[in-house]
């Protein structure tokens, strides 16, 4: 499944805040330095979707705050997720 992704870095807690737009918003406590926010996000968004990291892909947006990442596994029921 293909996500639209908006990161927020540098929060005070990883989370899943909402949407922004058509794309999935997501805090992150690492900064965007040396691919630590993206490597946090892949983490994250495994546990969230109890998938492993290595099902999880960005395919688009890899040095920017909007992103899409491919999510091997699930189905578009997984996003209802409590925000």
């Amino acid at each position: 499944m293909l996500v639209k992704v908006k990161v927020e870095p540098r929060s005070s807690r990883r989370k899943i805040a909402g949407l922004h737009g058509d794309a999935l918003k997501v805090k992150l406590t690492s900064p965007p330095v040396e691919g630590k926010a993206n490597e946090e996000l892949v983490e994250f968004l495994g546990e969230t979707f109890g998938v492993r990291k290595s099902a999880i892909k960005i395919v688009k947006g890899g040095s920017s705050k909007q992103k899409a990442v491919e999510i091997e596994g699930i189905g578009p029921e997984a996003l209802w997720v409590e925000v």
